[in-house]
């Protein structure tokens, strides 16, 4: 068996190399967008802000036709409702009932979307959408500033629903801690 993952992986080696035309080196400017890591407590976060009232028209503009209009799911999964239902045999895993932490809500929307064009929106707008999220799913008020210092102190509903693990190979968050998933019994 082992032997056979060797050549399966050697394969996909000899497909990606250059002999073949198969990708490309990435540029000095993807490597810098890719380069950013956003920790629990906010280290990494870049400068700018926004609020939810400036989110909803980037949302209506750039994400309502795959999240749906309000975010409750369209083509693609939804991103509001779900509280209490991580115990249930449909858990709905949204931001408002599953992530733990606003920084990383913030860090998805900037390095995953557009799903379209991942990557192309600029602090200030990943700010703004990361609050309008958060107001639909009732976390922050709407006129709520979000920015590298207001956006860590957010308390998700699902903040403790992780619990700490003991594993040494687990590597330790930005905030401290090794986490894995799980559902929140007191919700």
């Amino acid at each position: 068996m082992r032997s056979v993952l060797l050549l399966i992986l050697a394969g996909a080696l000899v497909a990606q190399s250059p002999k073949y035309g198969v990708g490309r080196a990435p540029t000095a400017d993807e490597v810098r967008q890719w380069s950013i890591s956003v920790a629990p407590d906010g280290t990494g976060l870049p400068q700018g802000s926004g609020t939810a009232a400036a989110g909803r028209r980037i949302f209506a503009d750039r994400c309502a036709r795959c999240h749906g209009a309000e975010g409750r799911g369209g083509d693609s999964g939804a991103l509001v409702g779900g509280r209490g239902t991580l115990n249930s045999s449909k858990p709905l895993r949204t931001v408002g009932s599953y992530w733990p932490f606003a920084t990383s809500v913030w860090d998805y929307v900037n390095r995953a979307m557009p799903f379209d064009r991942p990557g192309t929106l600029k602090p200030g707008e990943v700010y703004a959408l990361t609050a309008y999220l958060l107001f639909l799913n009732g976390i922050v008020p709407e006129n709520a500033p979000m920015d590298s210092r207001s956006l860590p102190r957010v308390q998700m509903p699902n903040r403790n629903g992780f619990v700490r693990d003991p594993r040494p190979d687990v590597p330790v968050s930005g905030a401290g801690r090794r986490t894995t998933p799980r559902p929140n019994r007191s919700r």
